[in-house]
């Protein structure tokens, strides 16, 4: 995400010497990156890019401590005037209002921090000129003094508010819940959501919703130009609800970029004074209930243990002592103890969900050292040997895409997750599948046990485009386990709509790529194939896989126009049989003779079990092709042939004789 802000405004909480062209080369070197520096009149306008991990600088007040922490390494002055998170507390706000308002959160996973207070009183008109003008230089319209002062709190200090009409909370009650699937609720937009379900709300004494919390208030609890009396609402939520809510009801608002990347409780105290005094002075507003803050668990401070020698190590440096303290001090960490080559440090609130380990506290040092200041020596080289089974797996996985590529199959690179819909629509059973806890779409919500179901939705919405398709995948399926952490294995699926021989015939010169001969194809048992056109493959007694063509109500249920064939192998059976070399077998030096035999298909026997019979009834019998089948007839061409000598034509009819007798009756 990108923000915007001013450089007059940065400049009332940061005393530097640094010009805006300074601030933006040097911030950009060791922190947030400021892509453009635009003069507007006697101001400039930053616009900084933040990264996901690092929300807490989208702010005046996170940038100042970052041009702190970085300017001095470059010898610019860099001071905070004066630090809001310190300055503006609950003690700053009188005691004596009244319990106006029920509320109630029936789940304290919804919201970890939840502070409102009312205010009596206001006349809503229009901003202060210089709330207007920086707003607007920030690419925020400016609306009224109550919602610019909204806006205002939230470049401020990086956390979002809202503020509810009072007079609009039907039974002056208001329940923090999860909705349910189905409901809706209007936007300030004027938008109508209907809602996923799990979504974080608030509902008024009536049952009614008025907040989709974390996203956009409701338009049913919005001030407008007679409001007098407002709910000033400061929260931290549980930003993978929030991520999800804005992701699958596309409602992508600022405050839900901020929300879901997790913001810190601590900073809801300074956002709910700096506002509750904004709101007295520029709209006339006074206070009219008890400060409402349900914390049910604070937070508590995190310390990190780092060696010198690690730090050294991992950077390539020595820092001196003195230079390493002056550093964790820009970063507003506090160094808790320093003994020897050991320091334990106190991370600030803010940074508690991107300072986690000793490498992160690592990289923070780094980077405020410069990395320009580190040498640029690299490091020896360390070759990493591969386990053999990985070797082969690499190496057997680019020898099949090559020759599936060159037999005109399409690589498909699917999700690893499915939807609900689709396991219904082939009749697999959901408690097969791996659910994720939380999804950011139902599309990919369950983790795939085949790849048969990515393939089929490849086919489907590529019909129309192209007669022919084919398509192939290779990548792992995910298998569960009751103690154990799921079973995953790397499976080869294949899916086209032409015909089933061009299947079988496609696997039969894969195995033959691979060198692997010794299979046999059996009556195959894949529900989701027909029983009468499929078979199972299996290689020295192990199951390879399965073929065969999609049963026809499958393909109707997903409104597919043509029969599709598919295969799914398992890619370590097909790595244990692979041979590099094909056994050498020294070229027949006699003649062979070609008999063709053509006879009805009364009999339903398996073309594997009918080529079983026929080489076990002639020593001569060295191939057989299917020619062709029409009309319930099946052509087939039979190469006799000896190792020894000649054979002549009588020799080889007296053979096929012998089969028709034996296997035809």
């Amino acid at each position: 995400m990108n923000i915007k802000i001013t450089y007059n405004w940065l400049l009332e909480y940061l005393d530097t010497d640094a010009n805006p062209y300074d601030i933006q080369k040097y911030l950009s070197l060791s922190g947030p990156s400021v892509e453009k520096v635009e003069k507007v009149d006697d101001d400039y306008v930053f616009d900084i890019e933040i990264t996901s991990n690092r929300i807490d600088t989208a702010s005046i007040i996170g940038i100042a401590q970052e041009c702190v922490a970085i300017l001095p390494q470059f010898g610019k002055k860099a001071e905070l005037k004066f630090n809001p998170l310190d300055e503006y507390r609950f003690s700053r706000i009188p005691d004596g209002g009244t319990d106006c308002l029920k509320v109630k959160i029936t789940s304290p996973k919804l919201c970890s921090r939840f502070t409102m207070i009312v205010l009596s009183d206001l006349e809503i008109r229009s901003a202060p000129q210089f709330i207007k003008e920086r707003l607007v230089l920030c690419g925020i319209k400016s609306i009224n003094n109550v919602v610019d002062i909204s806006n205002y709190l939230m470049l401020s200090l990086g956390q979002p508010t809202h503020i509810f009409d009072f007079n609009k909370i039907k039974n002056l009650t208001m329940i923090m819940r999860e909705s349910l699937k189905g409901e809706k609720i209007t936007t300030l937009d004027e938008k109508e959501i209907t809602l996923p379900g799990g979504d974080i709300v608030i509902e008024d004494g009536e049952g009614k919703l008025i907040d989709l919390c974390g996203i956009m208030g409701g338009l049913n609890s919005s001030i407008s130009e007679k409001t007098k009396n407002v709910i000033l609402f400061v929260q931290t939520y549980n930003k993978q609800l929030i991520r999800k809510t804005s992701m699958t009801t596309g409602q992508r608002t600022v405050a839900a970029t901020y929300f879901e990347k997790g913001l810190d409780e601590e900073r809801v105290e300074t956002t709910l004074t700096y506002g509750v005094e904004l709101l007295k002075q520029y709209a006339g507003g006074k206070i009219a209930s008890k400060l409402y803050d349900i914390y049910p668990h604070p937070y508590k401070q995190k310390r990190i243990s780092l060696k010198t020698d690690d730090l050294n190590r991992l950077i390539g440096v020595d820092i001196k002592k003195e230079i390493l303290e002056k550093i964790i001090s820009r970063l507003n960490f506090e160094l808790t103890s320093f003994k020897g080559n050991s320091m334990t440090v106190t991370v600030p609130s803010y940074r508690q969900y991107d300072i986690n380990i000793k490498e992160d506290l690592v990289e923070e040092i780094a980077r405020i050292y410069g990395y320009h200041n580190l040498p640029n020596n690299l490091p020896p080289p360390a070759y990493v040997k591969q386990p053999k089974e990985m070797e082969n797996l690499f190496k057997i996985q680019s020898k099949i895409k090559y020759f599936l590529k060159h037999a005109g199959l399409n690589e498909s690179t699917n999700y690893s997750m499915i939807s609900m819909e689709m396991i219904e629509s082939l009749d697999l059973k959901v408690t097969d599948h791996l659910k994720l806890s939380n999804s950011i779409s139902s599309d990919i919500e369950y983790l795939r046990t085949s790849l048969i179901p990515s393939l089929i939705r490849n086919i489907k919405s590529n019909e129309g485009k192209r007669d022919a398709l084919r398509f192939f995948e290779i990548a792992k399926v995910y298998l569960p386990k009751k103690l154990s952490l799921p079973g995953e294995k790397y499976k080869l699926a294949i899916a086209i709509n032409t015909e089933f021989g061009d299947l079988k015939g496609l696997i039969e010169i894969l195995l033959a790529e691979l060198n692997i001969d010794n299979y046999e194809i059996k009556k195959g048992k894949n529900s989701l194939m027909n029983p009468s056109v499929q078979g199972e493959i299996y290689v020295n007694g192990e199951s390879l896989g399965s073929f065969g063509v999609l049963k026809s109500k499958y393909r109707i249920k997903n409104q597919l126009e043509n029969d599709v064939y598919l295969a799914e192998f398992d890619l370590d059976i097909l790595i244990k049989n692979y041979r590099l070399v094909a056994p050498y077998k020294p070229i027949n030096p006699f003649a062979v003779i070609k008999l063709d035999l053509t006879f009805a298909t009364i009999n339903k026997m398996p073309f594997a079990v009918f080529r079983q019979k026929a080489f076990k009834t002639s020593k001569l019998l060295q191939k057989i092709e299917l020619i062709g089948i029409y009309e319930n007839k099946v052509s087939l061409r039979f190469f006799f042939s000896s190792t020894v000598r000649n054979i002549n034509q009588e020799e080889a009819e007296k053979e096929l004789e012998k089969f028709k007798a034996l296997v035809l009756g």
